[in-house]
């Protein structure tokens, strides 16, 4: 499904993505782990094309997709939950799902949205306590929750997620992560974290990266058994899994 070749990108004369190459396959759910400032969020900026690549290529679905702009990619059918979550304080929660709907609505799929904000709410049925209520005031589990709802309502086939754990409490990401395999059976996810030891636990395979280089993958097993991997990257995890 999503194919990366040697990449390289960066941010003017910094280059942080040194000739990454991932796959990700259909139904797959695949997460990079690796501590902060190695290139985790730059990878995801590059797929999503809101920083471009300076070589190699990105191919969706057998297609090439680096040029694109972001509307055109979430129009592809990748949608991605940013770090910090990032929801608008100022709308409701109703309004910022239906945001993530965006594309669909200039389609005139009003009734295909509205079925989904549905299933977004039964997915969270906090987010239905709280539609009318200003997303800026919720709490940050709560925001994250929105975020990936709002990402969903778009209908990805690829859903990308940056960092969900960062700053929450350990009930709040296990409850977080637990959505994300019911969230298996309607798309992809390709989700980057400094968490290795949840984002492992939870993932099909895995890819190490460090100082912008690929240095490992595998399978999960593979990698939870890798003693130089668990050491390095799994003593400063915080959740037990």
């Amino acid at each position: 499904m999503l194919v990366i070749e040697k990449i390289r990108a960066g941010y003017g004369r910094l280059q942080v993505l040194h000739d990454v190459e991932l796959r990700v396959s259909q139904g797959e759910f695949v997460c990079v782990i690796g501590p902060n400032g190695t290139g985790k969020s730059t990878l995801l900026r590059a797929i999503c094309n809101t920083l471009p690549i300076t070589s190699g290529a990105i191919r969706f679905e057998g297609q090439p997709i680096q040029g694109l702009g972001p509307v055109a990619v979430v129009g592809r059918g990748i949608a991605m939950v940013p770090e910090g979550r990032r929801v608008f304080g100022p709308l409701t929660v109703r309004e910022n799902l239906l945001m993530g709907a965006y594309t669909r609505q200039r389609k005139g799929q009003k009734a295909e949205i509205l079925q989904d904000l549905e299933r977004s709410y039964a997915t969270f049925p906090i987010l239905r306590s709280r539609e009318n209520q200003m997303a800026g005031l919720l709490s940050g589990g709560e925001q994250q929750m929105l975020a990936i709802a709002r990402a969903m309502m778009s209908r990805p086939k690829l859903l990308l997620l940056d960092e969900p754990s960062m700053g929450l409490a350990p009930l709040i990401v296990k409850d977080i992560f637990n959505v994300l395999q019911q969230l298996r059976s309607q798309t992809t996810i390709l989700l980057v974290e400094q968490n290795a030891r949840i984002a492992l636990h939870s993932a099909d395979r895995g890819y190490v990266l460090e100082r912008g280089r690929v240095v490992a993958e595998g399978r999960r097993k593979e990698l939870l058994e890798d003693k130089a991997i668990m050491q390095t990257y799994l003593g400063a995890s915080s959740i037990v899994g």
